[in-house]
């Protein structure tokens, strides 16, 4: 990167980017399928210029599972999008505001995030949903907050909300996160969501199998004494979901569209390759933290999930690869961490190793953070009684960059799924397709795979300090944020 890549970078947050020029950096445009190195520049906002260096051998395709931290130097990117966030507010603002989380968001790369309905009260009302999107635009942080609104009232499961109130104020689609939305509401919300161009998301949980669960339901839930989250929980709920989805299409709705958010199990990312398979227009997000953490990490492991594969697990009967955590090369860490407390919880490394697959292979749509941040007081208590979540927007990029040093999944297809991916999920009702394309508003993110931050609670933009990687180093430091043309982030550092 040559030494006038960062004029202007004494802009203020929220200020026009009047020139900036970057210079031998390691593009990756998954619109146009390409990665290589080439030269930008952005003027009054805008990327005026774009070159590639042919003959350094810019590649086009989605590229090998390779290591690239050290194959190249600052990346720049398309501005990622998050297809499924919480910021709080209304209701929780001590746990996160829209401005602290579209700090952190701009902190970890994102210059689009969609948040979910549950807030208090929760976004089922047209008044409540402009109400957030008009906080967020006055904010003066270049983050675009998009919203999901409610697919029930109240998020209750007991009548539908207004939904075509919800699309008129700005609703990208309908969700109840946090619950899964009634087998007898579900048929309707997804015909009716067709009719207004609307994705339906689905949090895929049978909660009578998941009463007073805290971790997954296997070998190391049982050693630890907490209490098992089957799989079947998630399992039933994606197939009864396809299910209906097909009984809608079979009727006039044939515009209908199931998202899948957070699967965590391999069997959930099978039922959605299936689906597909079938031309079913189903697709599904996982987020970072399922992709590289395990159950193990509870009993005290800090290895990533491959690694746990990789050192050679034993099976438990079932057939099913398992890992022993109290291995000396994989304690690390004290066990019961309540920031390790999510919903869906951690599963097995087979599961994570079968969401990565899932990813390679196109049966993952996006990779989204879930980022749920908390006070302490509802996270610093024993485990069980903990809220669920990770803050994992500043350290989403770190944890997919560790997966792609790892050969796990290419450059090219990691930025697909937090760029490309989720546009096409949200579909015309979302943002245009993330690209680095001339004549466009700058809304791009620069990085550098090669060298490492650690992960701190004063690093950490977001007022909830709960991750599970605080005193960990991640890769992929995030230089440079732009959103639409204006300085979203910028590091200390940067001279």
């Amino acid at each position: 990167m040559s030494s006038r890549a960062l004029a202007g970078a004494d802009l203020a947050i929220g200020a026009p980017v009047a020139h900036l020029e970057l210079d031998g950096v390691w593009a990756v445009d998954p619109a146009a399928g390409r990665e290589g190195p080439a030269d930008l520049v952005v003027e009054e906002g805008v990327l005026a210029d774009l070159e590639w260096h042919e003959s350094s051998g810019a590649r086009r395709g989605r590229g090998r599972a390779t290591s690239g931290g050290q194959r190249h130097g600052p990346v720049v990117a398309p501005g990622f999008v998050d297809l499924h966030a919480h910021f709080r507010e209304p209701g929780f603002e001590d746990a996160e505001t829209i401005v602290t989380g579209q700090a952190a968001a701009a902190h970890g790369g994102f210059t689009t995030v969609c948040l979910m309905p549950n807030t208090e009260p929760p976004i089922d009302e047209a008044p409540t949903l402009r109400t957030v999107l008009a906080r967020a635009a006055e904010s003066g942080i270049p983050v675009r907050v998009l919203a999901w609104g409610a697919a029930t009232r109240r998020r209750e499961g007991k009548g539908m909300a207004e939904l075509g109130d919800l699309a008129e104020a700005g609703a990208i689609g309908y969700s109840d996160d946090g619950a899964p939305i009634p087998v007898g509401l579900l048929r309707n919300v997804l015909a009716y969501a067709g009719m207004l161009g609307r994705v339906v998301a689905d949090h895929a949980e049978d909660r009578e199998l998941t009463s007073g669960a805290e971790a997954n339901e296997g070998l190391i839930g049982t050693i630890l004494g907490l209490k098992g989250w089957p799989r079947s929980a998630e399992e039933s709920v994606i197939a009864r979901d396809i299910a209906i989805l097909v009984d809608v299409l079979g009727s006039d709705s044939s515009a209908a569209r199931l998202h899948l958010t957070h699967v965590s199990t391999a069997g959930g990312i099978d039922l959605v390759r299936r689906a597909k398979a079938a031309g079913l227009p189903v697709t599904c997000d996982v987020t970072p933290h399922h992709l590289a953490l395990t159950d193990e990490w509870l009993a005290g492991a800090r290895r990533w999930s491959w690694q746990a594969w990789q050192d050679g697990p034993d099976r438990d009967g079932s057939g099913a690869p398992t890992a022993n955590p109290w291995a000396g090369d994989a304690l690390a860490g004290p066990p019961y961490d309540p920031a390790l407390k999510v919903n869906p919880p951690l599963r097995t490394p087979s599961d994570a190793i079968a969401l990565l697959a899932g990813l390679r292979d196109g049966t993952v749509d996006a990779i989204a953070t879930d980022h749920a941040p908390h006070t302490l007081v509802d996270k610093e208590v024993e485990f069980g009684l903990a809220a669920n979540g990770i803050s994992g927007i500043e350290t989403a990029l770190g944890i997919v960059l560790v997966a792609v040093e790892a050969g796990k999944v290419s450059l090219l297809r990691a930025v697909e799924a937090l760029t490309v991916g989720p546009a096409r999920v949200l579909g015309p009702a979302g943002v245009p397709a993330p690209a680095l394309e001339v004549g466009r508003l700058a809304d791009l993110v620069l990085f550098d795979p090669a060298d490492g931050w650690l992960v701190s609670e004063s690093a950490l933009s977001s007022r909830g300090k709960n991750s599970p990687l605080l005193g960990r180093s991640l890769p992929g430091r995030v230089l440079l944020t732009v959103g639409a043309g204006r300085l979203a982030y910028r590091d200390p550092d940067l001279a």
